[in-house]
């Protein structure tokens, strides 16, 4: 598992790194559908008021504020195996998680009574966001520093996670419009049979993911079970005055604003304002083909050169610009739509790619710090911030379509299209305004800070 133990394991290489990909592969199957279609199918497949759906997406969180730290907890002490310490947990939890996020989609309740569509929607999400992938997610990300000691591994581990990620939002931002939306009345509107299905496959596909993920991928830096008496007080006076997690969480939760809204407005704007469900394919399809053939060849480089942080801080300024410009020019054209929305997208995908390096950078600060290395705990921490931002993009979103008069009956009146193209605009430029602010005001780890943690921590453990 680890070079301290065993000599003949392979050194780092493209096995771990497809291995990696594939990780991510497999969360953003179920991530994803639920970030861009959970609020569209329960709206208006199920016809609950999507205030009531962004309230249990937002209520949920709270939850996660224990579950999360719970498992970053559970897996610091636990003990490697032969396996190592993190990868067992993926095996474990991977049907689980799977399992639970199709319980979701079930259409056949659609007539149901309204409260018990509300008591499955609660129960199921929780089950799926709150326990299971929870379960998977946190040991998954804080593996990245027991893969290799490397910065240079490490970031390419991120910009590997972020090809998976990306590729998974191909597979659900193209195809699940394609097969998902169907034309009633002259109208396209979603299917709800057609999601059940849909979510089925993709819980099948995200279990075959963690597989490969669990097999290619090779622990070699040995993590020791941390057996050091659990002080809770100690614990948040060490996390409340992190300045870099705490930067990088604020700046995570308006990168998630950005981001979700994004893809979760993206079943509004089209549809209902464009008139246009192909559109909202082909804009996946473009975003995605920017992350791979720009941002994830030159978010390495680039931030080798100037520095994960400068990088992350005018990629995201200038994706703010793009939307103001979109919301100034209103273009009446849904393509012309699509070519602002993937400006923007490489201006996220820069930071997006480096955002998981940077979290090995908060670690080793901590270490450099405190001289506990504490990888499942801080993981976890960005984790819960991760999905609060998630949270909060779905409850404000939910929120907003409602206040702005969007219901089932509403759904296509000029007045209320015209909004909803309005906040496809607006939330963004929010979202990745706060993200330069965030970075610039409190995260402190600029180039020659990570640079000097690297060699103290290179020192320390020869």
């Amino acid at each position: 598992m680890a070079d301290s133990t065993n000599k003949a394991v392979a050194p780092f290489g493209i096995k771990d790194k497809l291995g990696y990909m594939f990780g991510d592969f497999g969360n953003d199957f179920t991530f994803i559908l639920s970030s861009s279609f959970m609020l569209k199918f329960y709206t208006d497949v199920m016809g609950i008021d999507a205030a009531v759906v962004g309230l249990l997406m937002m209520a949920a969180r709270f939850i996660d504020a224990f579950t999360d730290v719970t498992m970053g907890q559970i897996v610091d002490r636990s003990k490697p195996t032969k396996d190592g310490k993190f990868k067992p947990w993926i095996k474990r939890m991977c049907g689980p998680v799977a399992i639970a996020s199709f319980l979701i989609y079930q259409s056949g309740f659609a007539n149901m009574a309204y409260g018990f569509k509300v008591f499955w929607m609660v129960i199921t999400y929780i089950l799926w966001g709150s326990i299971f992938y929870t379960s998977i997610n946190i040991p998954y990300g804080s593996m990245a520093s027991a893969v290799s000691p490397d910065p240079k591994d490490r970031a390419e581990l991120s910009t590997w996670r972020t090809i998976g990620g990306t590729l998974a939002g191909l597979v659900i931002g193209v195809g699940t419009p394609m097969f998902a939306y169907e034309t009633v009345n002259g109208n396209t509107v979603l299917s709800g049979t057609r999601m059940t299905i849909i979510a089925g496959v993709f819980s099948v596909l995200a279990i075959f993911c963690y597989l490969i993920c669990f097999n290619l991928v090779r622990e070699r830096v040995d993590v020791p079970a941390n057996n050091t008496k659990l002080n809770v007080g100690n614990l948040l006076k060490s996390l409340v005055t992190n300045r870099s997690l705490l930067g990088i969480i604020a700046a995570a939760i308006a990168l998630l604003l950005a981001m979700l809204t994004m893809q979760g407005m993206a079943g509004y704007v089209f549809p209902n304002y464009y008139g246009n469900a192909t559109a909202q394919s082909v804009s996946s399809l473009t975003g995605t083909a920017a992350m791979l053939v720009i941002c994830a060849p030159l978010a390495s480089k680039l931030s080798a050169k100037f520095g994960k942080k400068e990088l992350s801080v005018v990629s995201c300024a200038a994706a703010a610009i793009v939307y103001l410009v979109c919301l100034i020019v209103h273009p009446a054209n849904a393509f012309v739509y699509v070519g602002f929305f993937t400006v923007a997208y490489i201006g996220l995908g820069f930071f997006n790619t480096v955002i998981w390096a940077m979290i090995t950078d908060v670690i080793d600060d901590a270490e450099v710090k405190n001289g506990v290395r504490e990888d499942g705990t801080i993981y976890s921490v960005y984790s819960f911030a991760r999905k609060l931002g998630q949270a909060l993009s779905a409850g404000l979103t939910g929120s907003l379509l409602t206040m702005i008069g969007y219901s089932n009956a509403t759904a296509f009146d000029p007045e209320v299209t015209e909004r909803i193209f309005k906040l496809s605009c607006i939330a963004p430029i929010i979202g990745f305004g706060l993200v330069a602010v965030f970075l610039i005001v409190i995260y402190p780890l600029n180039k020659k800070r990570v640079e000097e943690n690297v060699a103290v921590l290179a020192r320390k453990r020869k």
